[in-house]
């Protein structure tokens, strides 16, 4: 298993939160973005117990590491959300943090680490419904055309 400084963990940890949030910013709603912090948070808290055999995931998520990294919250300006200018950043965090891993992770597990991003923002998009109390459509169009853009980018498809 690799070891990662404490900024590679802070990065490792922070992409999917990141995807997370690109996902739910892009049709937030008063009650869903509650919804949706709380199906980000379950992903990131339960993702070592998904992937027990995964390096990466183990060495960033374990209970141990969760509480020795301080999550930094990003710069989220609202222009950014309508330009998609977010998304953008967190697919490019994603990206940077692949990188980061090649050559220390198997390539088997960089790919399971990428289908954990993948589904943050896919947990997160079918946490709540669209709109103002959550109670739309499940995911949004805003929300599906993140998504299928994170997965090209990812090279999930």
């Amino acid at each position: 298993m690799s070891v990662y400084t404490p900024t590679e963990i802070q990065s490792i940890v922070s992409a999917p939160m990141n995807v997370g949030m690109a996902v739910a910013m892009v049709d937030m709603g008063i009650i869903s973005t509650a919804i949706e912090a709380a199906a980000i948070t379950n992903q990131i808290t339960g993702a070592a117990e998904k992937y027990p055999e995964n390096s990466i995931i183990q060495a960033a998520f374990s209970t141990e590491s969760l509480k020795r990294i301080d999550i930094q919250k990003p710069t989220v300006r609202p222009e950014d959300i309508k330009s998609g200018a977010f998304v953008t950043q967190a697919v490019t965090q994603v990206s940077t943090v692949t990188e980061l891993l090649t050559g220390r992770a198997t390539e088997a597990e960089i790919a399971e680490y990428k289908q954990f991003v993948y589904d943050c923002g896919d947990a997160v998009a079918r946490a709540a419904g669209s709109g103002l109390f959550g109670t739309g459509a499940k995911v949004s169009e805003a929300e599906a055309a993140t998504l299928a853009k994170l997965k090209v980018e990812l090279g999930l498809t």
